[in-house]
Protein backbone atom coordinates (compact mmCIF):
# COMPACT_ATOMS: atom_id res chain seq x y z
CA UNK A 1 0.00 0.00 0.00
CA UNK A 2 1.45 3.38 -0.74
CA UNK A 3 1.70 6.51 1.38
CA UNK A 4 -1.51 8.25 -0.09
CA UNK A 5 -3.49 5.46 0.18
CA UNK A 6 -3.02 4.51 4.18
CA UNK A 7 -3.24 8.27 4.51
CA UNK A 8 -6.51 7.93 2.61
CA UNK A 9 -7.54 4.80 4.28
CA UNK A 10 -7.30 6.21 7.83
CA UNK A 11 -9.35 9.26 7.42
CA UNK A 12 -12.45 6.90 6.22
CA UNK A 13 -14.54 5.57 9.19
CA UNK A 14 -16.30 3.04 9.16
CA UNK A 15 -20.06 2.90 10.51
CA UNK A 16 -21.70 -0.53 11.44
CA UNK A 17 -25.53 -0.90 10.17
CA UNK A 18 -25.99 2.23 8.39
CA UNK A 19 -28.01 3.39 6.78
CA UNK A 20 -29.91 0.17 7.41
CA UNK A 21 -28.50 -2.96 9.43
CA UNK A 22 -25.82 -5.20 7.87
CA UNK A 23 -24.49 -2.77 6.03
CA UNK A 24 -20.92 -1.10 6.74
CA UNK A 25 -20.76 2.97 5.49
CA UNK A 26 -17.65 4.03 4.45
CA UNK A 27 -17.67 7.97 6.19
CA UNK A 28 -15.36 10.25 3.84
CA UNK A 29 -15.83 13.09 6.18
CA UNK A 30 -13.07 12.51 8.76
CA UNK A 31 -11.19 12.96 5.35
CA UNK A 32 -12.83 16.12 4.26
CA UNK A 33 -12.07 17.33 7.47
CA UNK A 34 -8.22 16.51 7.48
CA UNK A 35 -6.28 19.29 4.86
CA UNK A 36 -3.05 16.94 4.47
CA UNK A 37 -5.43 14.09 3.33
CA UNK A 38 -7.98 16.15 1.11
CA UNK A 39 -4.95 17.79 -0.95
CA UNK A 40 -3.73 14.19 -1.18
CA UNK A 41 -6.57 12.89 -2.60
CA UNK A 42 -7.10 16.05 -5.22
CA UNK A 43 -4.01 16.10 -6.56
CA UNK A 44 -4.13 12.41 -6.95
CA UNK A 45 -7.56 13.03 -9.23
CA UNK A 46 -5.99 16.36 -10.83
CA UNK A 47 -3.38 13.94 -11.79
CA UNK A 48 -5.64 11.33 -13.42
CA UNK A 49 -7.26 14.23 -14.92
CA UNK A 50 -4.10 15.64 -16.77
CA UNK A 51 -2.94 11.80 -17.35
CA UNK A 52 -6.27 11.12 -19.35
CA UNK A 53 -6.29 14.47 -20.86
CA UNK A 54 -9.75 15.26 -19.64
CA UNK A 55 -11.15 18.68 -20.64
CA UNK A 56 -13.76 19.07 -17.99
CA UNK A 57 -14.60 17.25 -14.42
CA UNK A 58 -18.22 15.60 -14.04
CA UNK A 59 -19.02 15.09 -10.35
CA UNK A 60 -21.54 12.96 -9.44
CA UNK A 61 -24.27 13.93 -6.96
CA UNK A 62 -23.56 14.63 -4.18
CA UNK A 63 -20.31 13.88 -2.53
CA UNK A 64 -18.68 13.86 -6.16
CA UNK A 65 -19.15 17.66 -6.45
CA UNK A 66 -17.33 17.51 -2.69
CA UNK A 67 -14.62 15.37 -4.40
CA UNK A 68 -14.83 17.09 -8.29
CA UNK A 69 -15.21 20.67 -7.82
CA UNK A 70 -11.70 20.99 -6.35
CA UNK A 71 -10.20 18.55 -8.71
CA UNK A 72 -11.28 21.10 -11.56
CA UNK A 73 -10.03 23.98 -9.87
CA UNK A 74 -6.44 22.12 -9.17
CA UNK A 75 -6.14 20.78 -12.89
CA UNK A 76 -7.89 24.21 -14.54
CA UNK A 77 -10.77 22.17 -15.97
CA UNK A 78 -14.15 23.10 -15.68
CA UNK A 79 -16.77 21.30 -12.95
CA UNK A 80 -20.05 20.03 -14.09
CA UNK A 81 -22.78 18.68 -11.94
CA UNK A 82 -24.64 15.94 -12.91
CA UNK A 83 -27.40 15.67 -10.72
CA UNK A 84 -30.54 13.69 -9.66
CA UNK A 85 -33.46 14.65 -11.65
CA UNK A 86 -35.42 17.83 -11.64
CA UNK A 87 -32.58 19.56 -9.70
CA UNK A 88 -31.61 21.37 -12.60
CA UNK A 89 -32.92 24.36 -14.01
CA UNK A 90 -33.22 25.13 -17.79
CA UNK A 91 -32.94 22.46 -20.62
CA UNK A 92 -31.18 19.33 -19.98
CA UNK A 93 -30.33 15.77 -20.96
CA UNK A 94 -32.00 13.16 -18.66
CA UNK A 95 -30.65 9.49 -17.83
CA UNK A 96 -32.88 6.74 -16.41
CA UNK A 97 -31.58 3.77 -14.61
CA UNK A 98 -32.22 0.91 -12.44
CA UNK A 99 -30.99 0.31 -8.58
CA UNK A 100 -31.19 -2.89 -7.13
CA UNK A 101 -35.14 -1.92 -5.81
CA UNK A 102 -36.72 0.17 -8.74
CA UNK A 103 -34.87 3.12 -10.52
CA UNK A 104 -33.49 6.26 -10.70
CA UNK A 105 -32.79 9.37 -12.63
CA UNK A 106 -29.74 11.84 -13.44
CA UNK A 107 -29.34 15.27 -15.26
CA UNK A 108 -27.20 17.24 -17.36
CA UNK A 109 -27.13 20.69 -18.30
CA UNK A 110 -27.42 19.79 -22.18
CA UNK A 111 -25.22 22.89 -22.96
CA UNK A 112 -22.50 21.95 -20.50
CA UNK A 113 -21.06 19.42 -22.86
CA UNK A 114 -20.03 19.19 -26.33
CA UNK A 115 -18.26 17.42 -28.75
CA UNK A 116 -14.33 17.86 -28.49
CA UNK A 117 -15.15 17.82 -24.07
CA UNK A 118 -12.91 14.97 -22.86
CA UNK A 119 -14.67 14.01 -19.77
CA UNK A 120 -13.41 12.65 -16.25
CA UNK A 121 -16.02 11.69 -14.50
CA UNK A 122 -15.20 11.66 -10.44
CA UNK A 123 -17.16 10.34 -7.50
CA UNK A 124 -16.24 9.08 -3.79
CA UNK A 125 -17.54 5.65 -4.51
CA UNK A 126 -17.91 2.45 -7.19
CA UNK A 127 -20.56 0.18 -5.96
CA UNK A 128 -22.93 -1.03 -8.17
CA UNK A 129 -21.50 0.90 -11.22
CA UNK A 130 -25.56 1.99 -11.72
CA UNK A 131 -24.98 5.86 -11.37
CA UNK A 132 -21.81 6.20 -13.26
CA UNK A 133 -22.82 3.84 -15.67
CA UNK A 134 -25.93 6.03 -16.52
CA UNK A 135 -23.64 9.06 -16.64
CA UNK A 136 -21.13 7.92 -18.95
CA UNK A 137 -24.37 7.57 -21.20
CA UNK A 138 -25.54 10.69 -20.55
CA UNK A 139 -22.15 12.32 -21.12
CA UNK A 140 -21.94 10.33 -24.89
CA UNK A 141 -25.56 11.91 -25.83
CA UNK A 142 -24.14 15.12 -25.05
CA UNK A 143 -21.30 14.41 -27.83
CA UNK A 144 -18.64 14.23 -25.38
CA UNK A 145 -16.02 11.86 -25.13
CA UNK A 146 -15.36 9.46 -21.93
CA UNK A 147 -11.66 10.18 -20.35
CA UNK A 148 -12.08 8.22 -17.64
CA UNK A 149 -13.64 7.86 -14.09
CA UNK A 150 -11.88 7.81 -10.93
CA UNK A 151 -13.42 7.28 -7.76
CA UNK A 152 -11.72 7.31 -4.10
CA UNK A 153 -12.71 3.73 -3.34
CA UNK A 154 -13.88 0.91 -4.96
CA UNK A 155 -16.39 -1.62 -3.46
CA UNK A 156 -15.09 -4.56 -5.16
CA UNK A 157 -17.24 -7.05 -3.70
CA UNK A 158 -20.41 -5.07 -5.66
CA UNK A 159 -19.29 -6.11 -9.21
CA UNK A 160 -19.41 -2.19 -10.22
CA UNK A 161 -16.57 -2.85 -12.46
CA UNK A 162 -17.64 -5.57 -14.57
CA UNK A 163 -21.10 -3.43 -14.80
CA UNK A 164 -18.88 -0.20 -15.83
CA UNK A 165 -16.19 -1.63 -18.17
CA UNK A 166 -18.80 -2.16 -21.70
CA UNK A 167 -19.72 1.48 -21.33
CA UNK A 168 -15.92 2.70 -20.86
CA UNK A 169 -15.45 1.58 -23.87
CA UNK A 170 -11.50 0.95 -23.09
CA UNK A 171 -11.23 3.93 -20.84
CA UNK A 172 -9.66 4.17 -17.68
CA UNK A 173 -11.62 2.84 -14.36
CA UNK A 174 -9.11 4.36 -11.77
CA UNK A 175 -10.11 3.48 -7.46
CA UNK A 176 -7.59 4.43 -5.33
CA UNK A 177 -8.64 2.44 -2.69
CA UNK A 178 -10.24 -1.37 -3.38
CA UNK A 179 -12.31 -2.07 -0.05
Amino acid sequence: MTDIQELLLSRIRDVEDYPEQGVMFKDITPLLADPAAFTALTDAFAEIAERTRATKIVGLEARGFILGAPVAVRAGLGFIPVRKAGKLPGATLRQAYDLEYGSAEIEVHAEDLSAGDRILVVDDVLATGGTAEASLQLIRRAGAEIAGVAVLMELGFLGGRGRLEPALAGAPLEALLQV
